[in-house]
């Protein structure tokens, strides 16, 4: 599966959710936090969406 994230963007999330304490190499809080964060745009974007949709069946 590709992404398609630019190695750009890719480091600049590998440097924010890194850390030399952890065993795996992340922040786990810091990861979700971005997870959660990127989901609640995703939803407020369907939301908005579902709404015109509406609106134009109308």
């Amino acid at each position: 599966m590709n992404f398609g994230i630019d190695e750009t963007t890719y480091s600049e999330i590998a440097k924010v959710i890194h850390s030399d304490t952890s065993p795996v190499g992340i922040d786990a809080k810091k990861t979700h936090i971005l997870i959660l964060n990127a989901l609640s745009q995703l939803n407020e974007k369907i939301d908005r969406l579902e709404t015109e949709i509406l609106e134009l069946k109308k």
